[in-house]
């Protein structure tokens, strides 16, 4: 019985945080990524510059600075028509997914997940993804409508008021 309270307790609580599952990226671990991306320019492997480009964009688009979401999304896009391989290109559009996530763009990050899902239909982290959006959506939905009720039902009540003191 405690544990069915606890998990109630924990639904409502995250209902109204925002938790989600997606993990979030600090400026130091950035920094590094850029440092590596600058290493990588400097020498003569292809591959390497890939994947330190895609280390940048993952911690890019993962991080709780707006501007650095956006900096990532656009990398992201510039890069994603020199995707060599299908795998490639899933991880690319599945980090665009997350970008648009955080930047607060569901529709469009729900696109790029069902995407990633044609590729890779059993893929954990795009269905985690698509719960969370799914999710997000949801709450978001019963905010406003929420807040539509609360406003009708302020005007409803102003009106009201106003015909009481007129008669």
């Amino acid at each position: 019985m405690d544990v069915k309270i606890r998990e109630v307790f924990e639904s409502v609580g995250s209902f109204f945080t925002g938790d989600d599952h997606i993990p979030w990226c600090d400026r130091d671990i950035i920094h590094g990524c850029e440092r590596e991306v600058a290493e990588a320019a400097e020498g003569d492997s292809e591959e390497l510059k890939r994947d330190s480009i895609m280390r940048l964009s993952w911690a890019l688009v993962h991080s709780k600075q707006p501007e650095d979401v956006q900096r990532g999304i656009a990398m992201l896009e510039a890069s994603l028509a020199n995707s060599s391989s299908p795998l490639q290109q899933r991880e690319k559009i599945y980090l665009l997914a997350v970008g648009y996530y955080r930047s607060g763009e569901y529709s469009r990050s729900r696109q790029l997940v069902d995407q990633c899902l044609e590729i890779a239909p059993d893929w954990r982290q795009a269905l985690v993804l698509k719960k969370t959006l799914e999710d997000r959506i949801a709450k978001d939905g019963v905010i406003g409508i929420g807040i539509t009720a609360t406003a009708v039902g302020l005007i409803a009540g102003g009106i009201a008021a106003a015909f009481a003191r007129k008669k």
